[in-house]
């Protein structure tokens, strides 16, 4: 793998700086790496657009937990040989997810190098033993996730019934010499073997939790993937893992985007509004003839103008520092699993050059092809709301169109942000049988060990792993922050944010539009009416379903 001259260089992980944007969305997606609930958990995040699907597994004992689904997938995602483009990540940080994706996989691995150590010295040595063991943790995890009540105390019976067998079987061999022993310790070794194990995942289990629960505290815990630093010019692996990292930093920076119709653009959200100014292009002095201009006078001066937007005549806040970018955006399909990503002499390091993107706002306006876009952008809420108004501005003959539109897109799901609960459970009290109290399980419950001892020999090929136990499918295109995001109008200032801001956006819009013509000798006067009864009506802004046209 290369890396274009444009790429940012990068020398180790980073993390966010105290008051960088994004940092809560950020901190509550990488959290994800170090989760221990059930890897369907995260099924309760799917959007109406965007779904994840977990495989059924073939057989239970080697099925992934959340944390150990999300790290894989993330990292075979975003950082695999010749993966397809990502969608960039608005108000987050992706390749601090990633950092946090690849520390969690190493704290496993190194677990799982000390349970396939344990499995070799007390199960491979004695395995007619460990395969019944596993065989009846296989019967007692499939009985107690049925839903019949009943289930759960049948698996429990089962194990000590099975346990009181394997105490007759060692009391009363039918064995005897060199078998009799072997016999003997087969029964016993796999059963120290989980004791063994079991300090192990609690070790592990421990460290994993205090990160998830530091990264939601705000505490900014660093990821660390040393792997990531070439010491030597030798080591390849970690020079390729440098340059992949390098390379999601590129392509978050891309000035590429992608309207994939109802679902909006990709990474900016649906389109809940639109505003369009349309007249025609008539000389304000009859013996004289327009002076020719082309739309990017009108949207070099838009740019100008948006960027005192942050100013005002009182003191009273108001906007903060917008991020104002020109935008190519390229139509795909609203079931488009892939993107393509623009190529040529016009492009360096996913970036659109500026002449290019000059030509397209001149000419694409009619017709098959990308177009152009003047976007406004705020981060707000630390990265949980996204507010994007895009501009564009065409002439078809005599007619000249400004239109504005907005896009929002919201929060994390609240699943990302749940912090690690203590395990325990409600029992009744033994002599006040009317009431009860909670009883605190362990970190670490005996399925759960034999579990990650079945699977750690197996972590070392992924693939048989994912044959066996299923894996997290992620929804294409992919990117990290738009996949599980909530909408922001069931929270009521996140909404009122988006909606105030389409306002003074399309009056400075409007403003400088009128200035350039007036410069070049159009008349204005139906532009200046149509403007203020725009303006009229973008004050009753209600969010709706933009793309969704009704025919």
């Amino acid at each position: 793998m290369t890396v274009e001259s444009g790429y940012a260089d990068f020398f180790g992980p980073q993390v966010p700086r105290t008051g960088d944007e994004g940092q809560t969305p950020t901190f509550a997606l990488a959290s994800a790496a170090y989760r221990d609930n059930e890897a369907d958990e995260i099924l309760k995040a799917n959007s109406e657009w965007h779904k994840s699907e977990v495989g059924k597994p073939r057989i239970k004992l080697f099925r992934p937990n959340l944390g150990e689904a999300f790290s894989r997938a993330v990292i075979d995602r975003m950082l695999g040989s010749g993966r397809a483009p990502l969608i960039q990540s608005f108000g987050t940080q992706p390749q601090v997810v990633v950092e946090h994706a690849l520390a969690a996989h190493r704290i496993r691995r190194e677990r799982d190098n000390w349970l396939t150590a344990v499995m070799v010295l007390c199960g491979l040595l004695f395995l007619p033993g460990l395969l019944v063991w596993l065989l009846v943790f296989q019967i007692r995890t499939t009985m107690a996730k049925r839903d019949d009540k009943r289930a759960g105390a049948l698996a429990t019976a089962l194990l000590v019934g099975v346990g009181a067998l394997a105490v007759l079987f060692l009391l009363r061999m039918p064995f005897t010499g060199f078998w009799a022993w072997y016999a003997r310790a087969s029964v016993v070794a796999p059963v120290l073997g989980w004791f063994w194990a079991k300090q192990i995942c609690e070790r592990t289990a421990r460290d994993l939790r205090e990160r998830w629960d530091s990264l939601l505290s705000g505490s900014s815990i660093g990821a660390k993937v040393p792997e990531a630093v070439p010491s030597s010019p030798g080591e390849t692996a970690a020079e390729q893992l440098r340059q992949s990292l390098a390379r999601l930093s590129a392509e978050q920076q891309s000035n590429s985007v992608f309207y994939a119709g109802p679902k909006g653009i990709l990474g900016m959200g649906t389109r809940w509004g639109s505003w369009q100014l349309a007249e025609d292009l008539a000389p304000a002095d009859p013996d004289r003839e327009i002076h020719p201009f082309r739309s990017w006078d009108v949207i070099k001066a838009i740019h100008d103008r948006l960027r005192m937007l942050e100013r005002g005549p009182l003191n009273t806040g108001g906007f903060p520092k917008p991020s104002i970018r020109h935008w190519i955006v390229t139509p795909i399909g609203e079931n488009a699993t892939a993107v393509t990503r623009p190529e040529g002499t016009d492009v360096e390091a996913y970036q659109v050059k500026q002449h290019a993107v000059q030509e397209i706002c001149n000419k694409q306006q009619f017709g098959a092809g990308d177009r152009h876009y003047l976007g406004v952008q705020w981060t707000l809420w630390d990265g949980q709301l996204v507010i994007t108004m895009l501009i564009t501005v065409t002439v078809l003959h005599e007619t000249l169109r400004i239109e504005v539109t907005g896009h929002a897109l919201g929060p994390v799901h609240s699943l990302f942000t749940t912090k690690p609960a203590a395990k325990e459970k409600e029992v009744q009290k033994s002599v006040k049988f009317w009431e009860t109290r909670k009883v605190k399980l362990p970190l670490v419950d005996s399925d759960e060990v034999v579990r990650l001892a079945a699977r750690a020999p197996l972590t070392t090929y992924p693939p048989l792993l994912y044959w066996l136990g299923g894996k997290l499918t992620l929804p294409e295109p992919f990117g990290l922050r738009h996949a599980w995001a909530d909408k922001p109008w069931r929270h009521r200032f996140m909404a009122d944010d988006a909606l105030r801001a389409a306002t003074p956006v399309l009056r400075v819009v409007h403003s400088a539009a009128i200035k350039v013509l007036e410069e070049n000798g159009v008349d204005t006067t139906k532009f200046g009416s149509r403007s203020s009864s725009l303006s009229t009506a973008v004050q009753e802004a209600t969010p709706s379903k933009a793309d969704l046209y009704d025919a």
